[in-house]
């Protein structure tokens, strides 16, 4: 039972940190339905920059994630601009995913240019502190990562439902046509959203690589993940990013806790397998339009 417990506390920890980095790929797919296979990438990249900046500056992570998030706003607006706007409306679901893995490959690339292909990690001085509770280990970088993520989901939350530019986000979901009718500028949404989305990935990466090593390459696992939880909370819908995060992480960390870590890499795809037998539109994905 303790390690049952012991394995909750530690997946509903590591779920904040996941659902951070969900939440931009469902943003991307809700405002533009395209599939971003290009998300672990950015994360991957975030985690570079933060790492760079700890190492040639001293700058803590957590307060290198502003200056990251703005790093990687301004790619992702770019990316965007440069590959995505270029498609045809009516193409770009279909050429979304190549486009994106496309873009995944030039990061990978640039990124074994820049730092090798070496296997790298954030050591700060904290990064081994951990509190005792009621028998129970709580480390102190899963801690402040799950805060940090709760408080840029907060964020985000408050972006699309009380400013100008959350309505135009909502009204692009709900009926696109509409939306550019009444003077929504759709392209310049989709460039900001795809900028955001890149965003709160670079916000993930600046504490993954205190939790995990990582190089270059490590965003091929990422992204599989990341689509199970988005697959599993339903296309489109934030909220059930968050939800998937939680349910993979936590039944991940419970595996690997009780039983074993090997088993525990398989549990994002069997739970997703098992969700979608039974609701194939994921939890939260009853309805795409208006998700968001």
């Amino acid at each position: 039972m303790h390690a049952l417990v012991q394995g909750i506390i530690l997946g509903v920890l590591t779920a904040g940190v996941y659902a951070l980095m969900a939440s931009g790929q469902t943003l991307i797919f809700g405002i533009m339905k395209v599939i971003n296979m290009a998300q672990g990438a950015m994360v991957i990249l975030g985690a570079y920059l933060s790492f760079q900046l700890f190492t040639s500056f001293g700058l803590d992570p957590f307060l290198a994630v502003p200056i990251t998030t703005v790093v990687m706003f301004v790619v992702g607006v770019g990316v965007q601009s440069l590959f995505l706007r270029p498609l045809r409306r009516e193409d770009r679901s279909q050429l979304s995913v190549l486009v994106t893995f496309a873009i995944a490959l030039l990061a990978e690339g640039v990124m074994s240019v820049i730092w090798s292909t070496t296997d790298r990690s954030i050591n700060t001085g904290y990064a081994n502190a951990s509190w005792t509770v009621f028998g129970y280990q709580i480390t102190l970088v899963r801690l402040w990562a799950f805060l940090l993520s709760l408080f840029v989901l907060a964020l985000l939350y408050l972006l699309l439902q009380r400013t100008r530019f959350g309505r135009a986000v909502r009204a692009s979901v709900q009926n696109p046509e509409s939306a550019r009718l009444l003077g929504v500028e759709a392209e310049r949404v989709a460039a900001i959203g795809y900028g955001l989305g890149t965003a709160t990935a670079a916000a993930a990466g600046s504490v993954y690589g205190l939790l995990y090593s990582f190089n270059s390459g490590s965003h091929y696992d990422l992204i599989s993940r990341l689509l199970s939880i988005v697959m599993l909370g339903g296309l489109g819908s934030i909220g059930g990013s968050v939800i998937g995060a939680l349910i993979i992480s936590v039944s991940s960390a419970v595996v690997a806790s009780a039983i074993s870590p090997v088993w525990s890499q398989m549990t994002f795809f069997v739970v997703l397998l098992l969700v979608l037998v039974i609701r194939p539109r994921g939890l939260f994905g009853a309805s795409l339009r208006g998700a968001i």
